[in-house]
């Protein structure tokens, strides 16, 4: 689940005892596990989790989630040799695999800096939802039911509201995470993708979820070829030591080589629902050959990183000390945010502020706190992102990057979530006004003249400003009015054509350039001489009026007859 988990087991993982030999490796204290080795083969200390950076493509990381079955590879690291036919358990369904292979090649062509392998997707697409239930999609990589994380409504889990009105998780009451790479709607909402090319983003979709959790791994200026930035990749889907371990396990066994399976014969891991809606859909699959079974105790300990097994007790989990008041994470609030208005294309001046505090009330330091921007608009951080996670300072308060409007005009929120933690976000509003403009002059003091029937030979052309700078992507109406004490659209005299090459006498949509220009298109006149006015009003009020003139030709001199001569 692109969210955290690792505080609760579901029940029937525990029935398993591959599961259990590996949820005791990710969680006894010390407990030896798999390394974590990146992408460039440099080993790191397990257990250690990098902080979040400020290029964390989060904004799931705040939910808790059940942990999946840790059915880990058995033994990892022993075999350099995998078969190219096998076990369902060790191969990945061929609509899967083409999947992650070709979010690898789209994320090749859009941010080649990444380097992200298929075999990081292949990993947590196992963990997270065993690879779409063992392959359970149609032609097009549609799961043939929705796979759902559990809800999220305070009870074992944080209370995460709907932000979705129930159209991806069908809870119009609390979230749950969606598809097989399990993806929180408000977080698909931002990051979707359409990996398949149907137009549509479709979080149920293995080559969108896909292809979005490609980009969601390579946000910001990550190299994922670098062991930190891989595992701080791994971390901004799941801020857990256990997750990175597990994924990296599996990593780290499908970079030895895998083997493709037909779709739908992939295993289904326990408790993640057996059979899917579509009719004559097979049973769960067995357990993989060599899977042990329950038995006494003593248990099998941890794999050790090298291969092999020991023979001992269950070892108990060190106890995690319970944090002083000093140390617990109360709540965040606004540290002074003022009202967040800007116009369109223009950064906003205030930027969005958040206090940590302490069950004391004073401040908490290096508490990871997630941005997140939300409803419909094309506004984004700095860098073109959508969301970014940060820690506060000592003084327990953490900045947002600069926030800038786009083009679309608006309402939207951000939300300041405590990531991993449970507790009420800080919700900012913000609303992003039209370009305006203060003043609007011609360019030029050409006569505008043209004769009945004719069209106007010098083209009218306007400058904006606002506050005297150039005012760019303004909107202007021009219109043909009535010289009337209220003016009034005129129906005769000169006009404007429309596409279709009909007469209209108002133009809407017209918008100056970027040097605060407009050029109004070709004027033409009808058969009724006299002085005419148009109007050009601008976003801002600004407005100018123009005299046009269509004047009649001078009529030809009549010729003069001779006199006759006298008699």
């Amino acid at each position: 689940m692109a969210a955290q988990f690792g505080r609760r087991l579901r029940k029937g993982a525990t029935t398993t005892a591959v599961a259990a030999v590996a949820v005791a490796a990710l969680s006894a204290s010390g407990a030896p596990g798999a390394p974590l080795v990146g992408g460039s083969g440099d080993p790191q200390s397990a257990g250690t989790t990098p902080p979040p950076d400020d290029g964390a493509a989060t904004g799931n990381s705040p939910y808790y989630t059940e942990l999946p079955p840790l059915n880990t590879p058995n033994k990892p690291g022993t075999s350099t040799n995998l078969p190219v036919t096998g076990s369902a358990e060790s191969g990945i369904p061929a609509s899967i695999l083409a999947a992650y292979k070709k979010a690898e090649q789209s994320l090749a062509s859009s941010d080649a800096a990444c380097r992200l392998p298929w075999q990081l997707l292949a990993a947590i697409g196992k963990v997270e939802s065993g690879h779409a239930r063992g392959g359970r999609v149609d032609a097009n990589g549609t799961t043939f039911s929705p796979i759902l994380g559990p809800v999220l409504d305070g009870r074992g889990f944080a209370l995460i509201k709907d932000t979705d009105n129930g159209a991806y998780d069908g809870d119009a009451t609390h979230d749950r995470a969606v598809g097989p790479m399990q993806f929180i709607p408000s977080t698909w909402a931002t990051s979707g993708q359409d990996g398949n090319g149907d137009g549509r983003k479709d979080p149920n979709n293995i080559y969108d979820a896909a292809l979005a959790a490609g980009h969601y791994l390579c946000a910001g200026s990550r190299d994922l070829s670098i062991a930190t930035d891989l595992d701080r990749a791994v971390l901004s889907y799941n801020h857990s030591d256990a997750y990175l371990r597990t994924v990296r396990s599996w990593f780290e066994y499908y970079k030895r080589g895998t083997h493709e399976i037909p779709d739908g014969t992939g295993v289904i891991p326990p408790g993640l629902g057996g059979t899917d809606a579509r009719p004559g859909s097979p049973s769960p699959s067995p357990s993989p050959s060599g899977s042990v079974k329950p038995g006494p105790k003593p248990s099998p300990a941890p794999s050790k990183p090298g291969g092999g097994t020991t023979t001992g007790p269950t070892p108990e989990p060190t106890p995690t000390p319970t944090p002083t008041p000093s140390q617990t994470l109360a709540g965040l609030e606004n540290a002074g945010t003022g009202t967040l208005t800007t116009t369109a294309g223009d950064a906003f001046a205030e930027r969005i502020k958040v206090r940590a505090r302490n069950s004391l009330g004073g401040p908490l330091a290096r508490v990871s706190v997630t941005f997140t921007i939300a409803g419909d608009t094309d506004a984004a951080f700095d860098g073109g992102k959508k969301a970014v996670t940060l820690l506060t300072t000592a003084d327990g308060t953490v900045t947002a990057p600069v926030l800038k409007a786009g083009e679309k005009t608006g309402k939207f929120t951000v939300r300041a979530v405590a990531t991993g933690r449970s507790v009420p976000a800080v919700t900012y509003g913000a609303t992003v006004t039209a370009r305006r403009a203060d003043a609007i002059a011609r360019t030029d003091d050409k006569a505008l003249t043209a004769a009945p029937g004719a069209e106007f030979a010098d083209t009218v052309e306007v400058k904006a400003t606002y506050k005297d700078a150039v005012a760019d992507g303004v909107a202007v109406t021009a219109t043909m009015i009535t010289d009337a004490a209220e003016p009034a659209e005129n129906d005769k005299g000169p006009y404007f054509k429309d596409a279709d090459g009909k007469t209209v006498r108002t133009l809407t949509n017209l918008r100056t350039g970027a040097d605060g220009t407009l050029k109004l298109p070709k004027i033409y006149a009808d058969d009724t001489a006299g002085t005419y006015k148009l109007r050009l009003t601008t976003e801002g009020g600004a407005t100018i009026v123009i005299e046009l003139e269509v004047v009649a030709p001078p009529a030809p001199e009549a010729s003069q007859s001779p006199e006759p001569p006298a008699a």
